[in-house]
C-alpha cells in the first residue's frame, strides 16, 4: 500500500467516474481514449497547473495545498469521506521503520463493560477488524459457529472482514450482503490510507485480494467511506430476521480500538427474536456447563 501509487490510482478511479458533458466539456467529434475526465480537463476545471496536477497524480509532487486539493475535490465531486482520503494520501507521514507487530489486547475495563452488556451484543474490534473480545450475545448473534474462545487466540482470531467474504457462515448473516461488502471494503480503504506502514494490514488485503475475486474487484475501485452508525439486516439461523441499530464506539487510548454494540427498537419484532436468541445462548451455555 504505497501512498504514491495509491494516490495516483485513486485520481485515476475518480476521474474515470466524472462525464465530461456533466462539467460543461462538449464532446470531441474525435473518440476520445479515455473514460471520463483527461488530466488536462480535471487540471483547467480545477484552476491547476496540468504540470502541477501530473505532478501529483504520479506521486512527485512534494507538497500540495489545501487549495489545490480542495479545487481537485470539488471538480470530481468528491465525498467528505474522499476529500479527506485524498489529503491523506497526498501528504503521507514522514516515513518511519514500522514497529514490530504486537498482540492486540483488550484492557480489563472494556472486558467489564462488554460482561456488564449482557442483553445487548456487542464486541471490540481493533483497526484492522479483529474481534478482540466479545460478550455471550455478540457471539451468539454474529459467529456462533465459532468457538466462543477465538477471540483470545491469536492464530485463530477472527477477523470480521475476511469472515464477511471467505466464511460462508456469516456472509448468509447479511441479506444485503452486497451493500455489507461495499462499506466493508470502503471502510477499509480509510484505514490502509491512514495507515501505510501495517504490514498485518497489507498482508490481510494480500490475502482477501488473492483469495476472493469479489473483494479484488472492489478494492480495485477505490471506494471510500466510513460508517460509526447505521441499521443491519441480518438473517440469524435460530432466530431468523432481525433489523438492528449499531454504534461503533472509540476506545480511547487503544491505536484504533473500538466497542460495537447492537440493540433494536423496543417492542418490535427484532427485540423478541435478541431476546430468544439469549435464552437460547443461556440454555446451551448451561447445558455445557453441567456436562
Amino acid at each position: 500500500m504505497h501512498a504514491p501509487s495509491e494516490l495516483g490510482d485513486f485520481l485515476k478511479s475518480r476521474r474515470a467516474e466524472v462525464c465530461p458533458e456533466d462539467v460543461g466539456i462538449s464532446p470531441h467529434p474525435t473518440r476520445r481514449r479515455v473514460t471520463g475526465l483527461r488530466r488536462e480537463e480535471l487540471a483547467m476545471l480545477a484552476g491547476v497547473s496540468i504540470t502541477h496536477y501530473t505532478r501529483l497524480e504520479q506521486g512527485r509532487a512534494i507538497s500540495a495545498s489545501d487549495g489545490v486539493l480542495d479545487a481537485i475535490a470539488r471538480t470530481l465531486r468528491l465525498t467528505e469521506d474522499e476529500t479527506a482520503h485524498l489529503k491523506t494520501l497526498a501528504r503521507p507521514a514522514a516515513a518511519s521503520r514500522p514497529a514490530p507487530p504486537r498482540v492486540e489486547r483488550v484492557g480489563a475495563s472494556a472486558r467489564q463493560l462488554l460482561a456488564a452488556m449482557s442483553d445487548v451484543p456487542a464486541l471490540v474490534l481493533d483497526r484492522r477488524n479483529d474481534v478482540l473480545a466479545w460478550n455471550r450475545l455478540g457471539h451468539a448473534l454474529l459467529a456462533g459457529h465459532l468457538p466462543p474462545d477465538s477471540p483470545d487466540k491469536r492464530a485463530a482470531r477472527p477477523n470480521v472482514t475476511r469472515m464477511l467474504f471467505l466464511d460462508e457462515h456469516y456472509r448468509e448473516l447479511y441479506t444485503d450482503w452486497d451493500e455489507e461488502a461495499q462499506l466493508a471494503v470502503a471502510s477499509l480503504r480509510l484505514v490502509a490510507g491512514r495507515h501505510p506502514d501495517d504490514r498485518r494490514l497489507a498482508e490481510l488485503v494480500g490475502q482477501l485480494a488473492v483469495q476472493c475475486d469479489e473483494f479484488a474487484s472492489r478494492w480495485a475501485r477505490h471506494p471510500v467511506r466510513t460508517c460509526t452508525s447505521g441499521v443491519k439486516q441480518l438473517r440469524h439461523p435460530l432466530v431468523g430476521t432481525m433489523e438492528l441499530s449499531f454504534e461503533n464506539l472509540v476506545i480511547p487510548g487503544s491505536s484504533g480500538q473500538r466497542l460495537i454494540a447492537y440493540t433494536a427498537e423496543p417492542g418490535s419484532p427484532s427485540e423478541a427474536a435478541l431476546r430468544l436468541l439469549g435464552s437460547l445462548t443461556a440454555e446451551t451455555e448451561d447445558t455445557s456447563a453441567t456436562v
